[in-house]
């Protein structure tokens, strides 16, 4: 059983491994187009090239720290007051429109300010993914709990049960869902706001690889620095799935 259901993810790759082949191909052949997207060969080349000058690995843990602390922070910020702007009515009247005025800025634009504020530092960089990260798991969790069936509250009122009992059985579990979709929409733009970041203001990470490849011309470095991005992205994508069916054993048995 596991075999096949492996041999089944192996074969959806099929379509990737084509154009992998076709890209070599192509590229391969052409001393123009290679100059400029370089073969499969020459960027695995330039990936060993960057590990062994130890230069990978630490633009990646740059990255993945500024990431992880952000998001952290995104979530601090964005769980509580989610859950007040989806329980309370009256605080949302009054703090509803401040989130809509702000959550249409898009991250970049925050940029030149960050660094009058922030220098060009971690801070200023973490700064950058956290408002990336913040307005979709903020409005995620307004979503799910204002979704929460109200007839499951009255009937735990009506039973005597408590409103930290109320919100801990019936409103988390409830809302667990949508700010799980939050969480891996917010970790996608987290992704793209660090590396907009760290392309203007930064001196690691892997959108600083990219340009410094940029300046090197080095368009294998470039991709290099495109492809780790995305592998991570799918790791990250990934463990919080795993998260979720770890506390949510319900969605997992729902998705099998």
């Amino acid at each position: 059983m596991q075999i096949n259901k492996a041999l089944k993810s192996v074969a959806r790759l099929w379509l990737l491994v084509l154009l992998v082949i076709v890209w070599q191909l192509v590229s391969a052949n052409s001393s123009t187009i290679s100059l400029q997207l370089p073969p499969p060969s020459e960027v695995f080349l330039g990936a060993i090239e960057l590990i062994q000058k130890g230069t990978l690995q630490k633009d990646i843990y740059a990255s993945l720290s500024r990431v992880f602390i952000a998001i952290g922070v995104a979530l601090l910020v964005a769980i509580p007051l989610g859950s007040l702007l989806g329980a309370s009515k009256s605080f949302a009247w009054s703090f509803e429109p401040v989130v809509n005025f702000f959550r249409p800025i898009p991250p970049l634009a925050w940029i030149p300010l960050s660094i009058l504020w922030f220098g060009i530092s971690n801070v200023q960089n973490q700064f950058i993914i956290f408002l990336g990260a913040v307005f979709p798991i903020l409005i995620s969790t307004m979503e799910g709990v204002r979704d929460v069936d109200q007839q499951y509250i009255r009937a735990a009122r009506t039973l005597g049960a408590s409103k930290f009992s109320i919100i801990m059985t019936i409103i988390f579990p409830a809302a667990l869902p949508q700010m799980f979709v939050g969480l891996r929409v917010g970790t996608g733009i987290a992704w793209m706001a660090l590396v907009a970041g760290e392309l203007v203001a930064a001196t690691s990470g892997l959108g600083y690889l990219i340009n410094q490849g940029r300046y090197l011309f080095r368009s294998d470095y470039v991709i290099v620095g495109m492809v780790v991005i995305g592998l991570i992205g799918l790791l990250l994508d990934a463990l919080i799935r795993l998260i979720q069916g770890t506390v949510m054993p319900w969605w997992r048995l729902g998705n099998k």
